[in-house]
């Protein structure tokens, strides 16, 4: 694989960077953005993403009217807040209807409208600006995206005719929900932006990746819905890849890069791909992101990490069997290790005597591997494909008893949001729950506060309005109120010790809060800080978790665990070693 030098690439005007949180999306397109620049190119760089530190990069106030970067020439940049836009965009569709309508169906409203779809489409509508305004093209040789639009997104946004009609023909007491509420007007915009993002002399498509099983697992699975969406210009960008092992630790850690590297999906090997080595400082200010890409850096000096002790997830376990909690979440982004942390509590609890049953989405193949049924251990296997097609196909019975063709059409595109795998995952934890012969009942993966809220406020909806679909069963409507009460409920948040999964995870707490669940503990995954490691690579990256372990403690009020990186698999009576 080649080293990634942008001059050495024939580059598309305009560039989009996506991949999952932490992978250096932020990092890899403003060094691009940069380089280009010093160049002599006029650049935009445009950032959508909630989690977005360019402001920390540039070292500068940055808003979305675009600033110009003092020490780069011919580089502006534009950070845009869209989760601010979706807050516009929801009172834009939810206002006109404040005391016209009952208290509850406002809510409901609210809440359909409150979650990562409208985000996506707050999102798109700042891609579509751009995309579509001639005198930005004309300016820009240029516009470099930090974050692409999923391929949901672009779905909602290429519906049929009955898009058109669904609000023109829903005259009823019953106002239209769904995150495209509000986004008829701009049908025309946002189909010029798709066929501006479908041709592959004006756009491609940057996936970043770590060189990790999750990370090259998620770059596979946004290449293949982008690319059924058309945009089949893709490039792989492989970050923080370590070149060189000097001792015990980062042999190990090399060793496993490079099997995870030969064993990533075999369609992206098709795209173009690239390598960004491993970095010892961090991406901030224009010295550090002008010298990402330079391929002979300067030599490193670090200093000794002075020994630290934190609590571990013993801790964490042990408060979760002295307060007799019934239901316990593991909850967080992907790739942090919450099935590995479940799992583990799972373990510990049962060896304290608790007759636990673990509940998973992750895939029976692999935990089976991770974890054994015993006397004191049962496990459920969810597949995440079937309850969603179940729960699908009950709503859209429902909805044909009563709708036309076009509204069932509107339907059946909502049905496709990443919301509505949550509800459908969330019904089937609920019968897990009510039915579970056990002391304690592990969840690994959570629901967020949004769906926990749109449950809730759909049961407000129906006592005021008859609504034919998405009907919460009884075993939904008695765990929710278990959720918010915390003698019997906790959401153990796992996270690791870098700036994009912190920063996720506080938002995750801050959803939680807003459904009315506070909870107690954290988990930081993953950390190398007591790894021993002299190589000065990892030396440098353990140097920088300092500051998100403090920052974590400072989220859960000290009620936090660290958990130490491992070379070997977590599973089985390894599943102790994490306590």
């Amino acid at each position: 694989m080649k080293s990634y030098q942008p001059d050495n690439i024939e580059l598309t005007k305009y560039l989009f960077f996506t991949g999952k949180g932490g992978v250096g999306k932020t990092s890899t397109a403003s060094a691009t953005a940069a380089y280009l620049a010093d160049k002599g190119k006029q650049v935009m760089l445009v950032s959508t993403d909630p989690a977005s530190n360019l402001q920390d990069v540039f070292e500068l106030e940055l808003s979305n009217k675009g600033t110009e970067i003092p020490n780069v020439k011919g580089l502006t940049v534009a950070n845009f807040d869209p989760v601010e836009a979706a807050n516009d965009y929801k009172e834009s569709i939810v206002g006109p209807y404040r005391g016209k309508l009952p208290d509850s169906v406002l809510k409901n409203m609210e809440e359909q409208l409150s979650g990562s779809c409208t985000v996506e489409i707050a999102s798109f509508n700042e891609f579509a600006n751009f995309l579509t305004d001639q005198e930005v093209s004309n300016k820009y040789d240029h516009i470099i995206f930090d974050t692409a639009p999923t391929g949901h997104a672009l779905r909602m946004l290429q519906l049929p005719s009955a898009w058109n009609n669904y609000l023109d023909e829903n005259q009823s007491a019953t106002p239209p929900l769904g995150q495209l509420s509000g986004a008829v007007d701009k049908k025309e915009m946002y189909e010029m932006a798709v066929k501006t993002l479908a041709n592959d002399k004006q756009t491609t498509l940057m996936l970043v990746t770590r060189p990790q099983k999750a990370s090259l697992l998620e770059a596979d699975r946004a290449s293949k819905e982008l690319e059924e969406m058309g945009i089949k210009n893709q490039a792989l960008i492989i970050n923080g890849v370590l070149e060189e092992a000097t001792d015990e630790v980062s042999e190990e850690f090399y060793n496993i890069q490079q099997a995870d590297l030969k064993h990533k999906p075999d369609r992206l090997a098709k795209f173009p791909q690239y390598v960004v080595p491993l970095r010892p400082y961090n991406l901030t200010g224009i010295e550090n992101i002008r010298k990402l890409l330079v391929e002979n850096q300067e030599n490193i000096t670090t200093q000794p990490i002075e020994a630290k002790s934190f609590p571990h997830l013993q801790t964490v376990v042990d408060d979760l069997y002295a307060s007799d909690k019934k239901v316990i979440f593991t909850m967080g982004k992907g790739g942090v290790g919450k099935t590995t942390i479940a799992a583990a509590i799972a373990t510990a609890l049962a060896d304290k005597g608790k007759k636990v049953h673990l509940a998973t989405t992750d895939p029976a193949a692999h935990l089976q591997f991770v974890i054994s049924e015993t006397d004191k251990i049962s496990v459920s296997h969810i597949d995440e494909d079937k309850e969603l097609a179940n729960y699908q196909n009950e709503v859209l019975a429902n909805a044909r008893e009563t709708m036309s063709e076009e509204d069932v059409a509107y339907v059946e595109e909502d049905l496709r949001s990443p919301c509505t795998q949550e509800i459908a995952i969330f019904r089937r934890f609920a019968e897990i729950v009510e039915g579970a012969d056990s002391d304690v009942v592990v969840i690994d993966t959570a629901p967020t506060g949004h769906t926990l809220l749109l449950l809730d406020s759909t049961q407000s909806y129906h006592r005021e309005i008859e609504h034919s679909a998405g009907n919460v069963p009884e075993s939904v409507q008695k765990l929710l109120p278990k959720l918010q009460n915390g003698k019997e409920t906790e959401v153990v948040m796992v996270t690791l010790p870098e700036a994009t999964p912190v920063y996720e995870s506080s938002r995750l707490k801050e959803d939680l809060e807003r459904a009315g669940i506070a909870r107690t503990w954290w988990v930081v995954n993953n950390s190398m800080l007591s790894s021993g490691t002299t190589n000065p690579m990892l030396l440098a990256r353990a140097q920088s978790e300092s500051t998100w372990i403090d920052k974590v403690a400072e989220l859960s009020n000290n009620h936090h665990a660290v958990i130490e990186w491992k070379a070997e698999e977590l599973a089985g009576d390894a599943l102790r070693a994490v306590l």
